[in-house]
């Protein structure tokens, strides 16, 4: 079924044999002026247009299309593949081979002139099948919706881990605290124990010997008793990190030094790294601007950071802590020599409960990138299987200020 044309069409090929020259100039002029309408009106919308003919070349685009995918002025007869190499074009200029126009979508990645997420609308020109004068593609930017989707989802997680924390905190917590509390009762009679066995077997034959066999099981107990210790706390930690997830307390900005919570993150957390054999090396900035940060709550990102960097090297390693800035903002950099994350985990590394760690909670990253959000800043990951990997916190050196509505004069007339 052919489409419809446009009523002026009809008319002027109806008696264009009949036209005069002063008539023709007539027409071209109004055809003029329709080309240059919606030339402007395809140059005003957000969308890309793009005309490419049976072959694939590129016949028509607009200015959006620039922007989208960087095809300039004069770039007209290549073919479309060169731009949209994600592009099936086969799939498309066999688009309905059985008749009538048919409209296909795609939906992929650009990595040039930026990372883009676009989708592709496709459909045969005059809604021909075969024999077509060319297809014509609508490119449309869906990179904001699909974060908003990504956000969306992430903030469904974080709500449900809200009620599963919550119930968590409440259900776990006091019994841990009981259970802590009748662990130091039982080291202590496990010490009076020890004690009073000397004292009852002075003076008895083999006094000595039951003596040196009640100490070992008491050491046997301590033993034990360290280890339930040992657990409980961890579960504390879990607790505490639950807590910490889902009452996240607002942000406290004050003009502060990074180098300074740096520094402070170092000195509490040096002698656990230095434990663990880790090297560590800082690069701290000579001048860095202070800017408007929660201290309390920056540490607490650095600290998650440089632990999670200290435990990822097991043989140890190097461990370094670096600062600067640039004109966007000032930044600090966590970065190990541990064995790197594989691009399948990388993805997944700020979800929450998801963790590469025998017994990690998977909830660290998570408060670390809420913290960074809520200063307005980002986190970026850079890491490389078998060489290590680097955490970098980026923070802007202003705070945002709301813009606010201009008072408007009123005056006697109005």
């Amino acid at each position: 079924m052919a489409t419809a044309k446009s009523s002026f069409l009809d008319k002027v090929l109806g008696r264009i044999g009949r036209l005069d020259a002063e008539g023709l100039q007539t027409v071209v002029q109004r055809l003029a002026r329709e080309r240059s309408f919606l030339e402007t009106l395809f140059n005003t919308i957000e969308d890309g247009v793009l005309v490419v003919d049976e072959n694939g070349r590129v016949i028509y685009f607009n200015q959006a299309v620039t922007q989208l995918i960087g095809l300039r002025a004069g770039e007209e007869d290549l073919h479309i593949t060169k731009f949209l190499p994600e592009v099936d074009w086969e799939k498309i200029s066999c688009t309905d081979r059985a008749g009538g126009a048919h409209v296909t979508r795609h939906e992929f990645e650009i990595f040039y002139p930026r990372e883009r997420f676009l989708r592709l609308y496709a459909a045969p020109l005059d809604g021909e099948a075969k024999g077509s004068s060319g297809v014509a593609l609508i490119l449309h930017d869906a990179t904001e919706a699909r974060q908003k989707t990504f956000e969306a989802i992430e903030s469904e997680r974080v709500q449900a881990l809200t009620l599963l924390a919550a119930s968590v905190a409440h259900e776990i917590g006091n019994p841990l605290n009981a259970l802590h509390i009748h662990l130091q009762l039982m080291e202590r009679e496990v010490k009076k124990l020890k004690s009073d066995a000397w004292r009852v077997a002075g003076g008895k034959k083999n006094s000595s010997r039951i003596a040196s066999h009640t100490s070992e099981v008491g050491k046997k107990l301590e033993q034990y008793l360290e280890v339930a210790k040992g657990e409980i706390h961890r579960l504390d930690y879990i607790v505490t990190q639950f807590l910490g997830a889902i009452r996240p307390s607002p942000v406290q900005l004050k003009i502060s030094s990074l180098n300074e919570v740096a520094e402070k993150t170092l000195e509490l957390l040096r002698p656990e790294i230095e434990n663990r054999g880790v090297v560590i090396k800082t690069k701290l900035a000579r001048v860095l601007t202070a800017t408007p940060i929660d201290a309390t709550q920056m540490q607490q990102v650095l600290v998650n950071l440089v632990k999670n960097a200290s435990q990822a090297m097991t043989t140890g390693g190097t461990l370094t802590l670096q600062t600067g800035e640039n004109n966007d903002g000032v930044w600090v950099s966590v970065t190990d020599t541990g064995g790197g994350i594989p691009q399948e985990q990388i993805n997944r590394i700020f979800e929450p409960f998801y963790t590469t760690k025998k017994k990690g909670s998977g909830l660290g990253l998570m408060i670390v990138q809420r913290i960074v959000r809520a200063h307005n800043g980002r986190i970026e990951l850079e890491s490389n299987v078998g060489r290590g990997t680097t955490f970098r916190v980026w923070l802007p050196l202003h705070e945002r200020k709301p813009r606010l509505l201009e008072a408007k004069t009123i005056s006697a007339t109005d």
